[in-house]
């Protein structure tokens, strides 16, 4: 007497995960992972442009302070 397993009715209760389909052993090159010359110079400047505000803001109360 053979007794087939339940069969499950949502994927959450104990179903298997679906089969995954690869690529095999294809090899392709990633692209690089750091953004373009543009972009980086543009960080630098922004970045830049944060600390002059912050120290202009920090000099700015203290002036005000003294007032």
């Amino acid at each position: 007497m053979s007794r087939e397993p339940p069969e499950v009715e949502y994927a959450y209760s104990g179903a298997r995960p679906p089969v995954r389909r690869t690529i095999g052993d294809m090899l392709w090159s990633d692209p690089e992972n750091e953004p373009p010359e543009e972009l980086r110079d543009m960080q630098e400047m922004l970045r830049r442009l944060g600390i002059l505000v912050a120290l202009a803001m920090v000099l700015a109360m203290i002036l005000l302070g003294v007032m």
